[in-house]
């Protein structure tokens, strides 16, 4: 077959700032040579391609990568393009025609915009009728018969590998199997075709090495390499390129990055028992680094764990084996699947045991913070409010505040609650536990009427769980209304913090009587500080008995002393926290 080779000199496109008038059409493309992680390894690659042609571009692609870009040309021209520089061996083999969907701002030439212009015509573009030469697909480096022989010595893991480089390019659908049928063959000799080879339907060693360089080259700048870290004593691919052993903090050796990438690895490593992994399974699902939406499994020597935000997907994976427990986590930015999924699948296929377990004492981090574990960030809720128990297994009261627009509700920080009833009207939200609770208290709500200008205590967590247990804020109860005559309101005069919200306002007796609304923090009216409201504990009964949930009854009894009220609010007092 016979195809159009353009014998074009290195220089031959020119642009010119005056041909750049308009603004893009549908028929401006580019060619993309390649993706850095690194703007610094990015701008030296452009000063190199910039050496032996014109039209090089560097845009921003998010996430920490940068692209490398020739244009902007029409689509035919950039077809004609592509062909002459990847013949001259200009243009990486792996180059492609992209449109500027996935461009989001131009950083080379410095103060250069050409998002915003019109494609070029490229000058002295010979046509096929005048081209300089006709010439056939490139060459063969074997006869097919050379090919085949060649293709025999493969294992049946080599023949899978060549399929799986075929299904990544697009080109076969079938099962990974290592037989090469009428499926296989046709792939090969689409393949060939797209890549101006003869369409033979058996690959050549050099074809093969094509294929394969084009199947890593999403794996460019990453520097793969097999590392045997003997702290932690494992051994498994860790690119290089992206990230350096920086930390040891006992379980951890830590290799962060080095670039604009976002990218974390953990090698896991300690002596333990089955006790000890659970544990490091919870511990793990409190760290910033593991995401709350994924796949939790844990298994009686192993666990995995899976974590996806809109930043970072997490993996990590840990076997107990011989009393020593060890894994990794591999951390990496979100919309990145590819790169992410082929480097996790080379860290998995190499791991292995080497002697050795880090040692306890091991630590190359001096800082002390409340919210480090190991020298990593815990996660922490979005917000956390109060709330109370109501019955026996676990139901707890809350404001509407503490439940809105949250991935999962906790109370007292372990424990995962569902939300059952929101009333947006009265600012109540009540929770029941995923599986049930045992309370140490539960609220008695007062039947009748309490008295005004009575004292009035909140249990709350007011600084939304730092000091680990529930403070007391005495006050009075101004009227049992609210400011526009609400019966289902009670003014109280106190100073509370935004964390004692949704907590229960006691009278002296220790009874009930109503739920902590939150401030209203916005608006043209302010009213004082001291000036607070609660839902009074008659409206919550009947919320609660519109749901079938009995609450407790009290008609008040004799007046308890400070320290005793304080006591017995503690136990019904629960940390209400929203997650993202």
């Amino acid at each position: 077959m016979l195809r159009v080779f353009l014998s074009l000199s290195a220089t031959f496109f020119f642009l010119s700032t005056a041909a750049l008038a308009q603004s893009l059409n549908d028929d401006t493309v580019w060619v993309q040579l390649e993706a850095q992680p690194s703007l610094t390894v990015a701008e030296e690659r452009i000063r190199t391609y910039g050496n032996s042609m014109q039209d090089v571009n560097g845009f921003s692609l998010g996430g920490g990568w940068y692209a490398i870009a020739l244009g902007p040309y029409r689509r035919k021209d950039a077809e004609s393009v592509l062909q002459v520089y990847r013949s001259e061996g200009l243009i990486p083999i792996d180059s492609y025609i992209s449109n500027s969907t996935g461009y989001q701002s131009q950083f080379w030439p410095i103060g250069t915009n050409l998002l915003a212009i019109q494609p070029v015509t490229p000058t002295n573009v010979p046509s096929e009728e005048n081209s300089v030469a006709l010439l056939q697909t490139q060459p063969s480096d074997e006869t097919v018969r050379e090919a085949r022989a060649n293709e025999a010595k493969l294992s049946t893991a080599e023949r899978k590998q060549l399929q799986t480089w075929l299904k990544w390019a697009g080109y076969y659908e079938a099962a990974i199997d290592g037989a090469f049928g009428r499926g296989t063959r046709g792939s090969m000799a689409a393949w060939q075709y797209d890549n101006n080879f003869e369409e033979t339907g058996v690959l050549t060693t050099y074809q093969r090495q094509v294929l394969q360089d084009q199947f890593n080259a999403v794996l460019r700048g990453m520097n793969l390499q097999l590392v045997s870290d003997f702290d932690a004593g494992l051994e498994l691919q860790i690119p290089l390129g992206v990230v350096e052993k920086s930390t040891t903090e006992y379980p951890f050796v830590q290799y962060n990055a080095i670039g604009d990438l976002d990218a974390k690895i953990l090698l896991i490593s300690q002596s333990g028992d089955q006790n000890t992994l659970f544990g490091l399974y919870d511990i793990m699902q409190t760290l910033e680094i593991v995401p709350l939406q994924g796949e939790r499994t844990r298994k009686d020597r192993s666990f995995l764990l899976i974590g996806e935000d809109s930043e970072i997907v997490s993996h990590t994976e840990v076997v107990l084996e011989d009393g020593e427990i060890k894994g990794f986590t591999f951390v990496w930015p979100t919309g990145d699947e590819e790169r992410r999924s082929r480097i996790l699948a080379e860290m998995q296929s190499s791991l292995a045991r080497i002697d050795g377990v880090l040692d306890p004492a091991a630590s190359g981090n001096t800082t002390q913070k409340i919210d480090l574990i190991a020298g990593l960030e815990v996660r922490k809720p979005r917000m956390s409010r109060s709330g109370f128990f109501i019955d026996d297994v676990g139901r707890v009261v809350t404001t509407t505040q503490a439940v809105q627009g949250c991935t999962k509700v906790t109370i007292e920080g372990g424990y995962e609650a569902t939300v059952t009833v929101t009333n947006d009207a009265l600012g109540i939200a009540i929770l029941e536990p995923r599986s049930a609770l045992a309370p140490m208290r539960v609220a008695t709500l007062l039947s009748g009427t309490p008295r005004m200008k009575s004292e009035v205590a909140v249990s709350g967590y007011s600084y939304e769980g730092v000091l680990g247990a529930p403070t007391m804020t005495f006050g009075e109860l101004s009227d049992i209304k609210g400011l526009r005559g609400e019966e289902e309101l009670s003014r109280l005069r106190l100073t509370p913090q935004d964390g004692d919200a949704g907590g229960p306002v006691f009278d002296v007796s220790g009874s009930v009587i109503g739920m902590l609304l939150p401030q209203s923090k916005s608006g043209a009216q302010q009213l004082p500080d001291q000036v607070n409201f609660a839902v009074n504990a008659g409206a919550i009964r009947i919320i609660l008995e519109q749901e079938g949930v009995q609450a407790e009854i009290s008609q008040g009894t004799s007046a308890m002393a400070p320290e005793d009220l304080t006591r017995h609010a503690s136990g019904m007092t629960v940390l209400v926290s929203c997650w993202d």
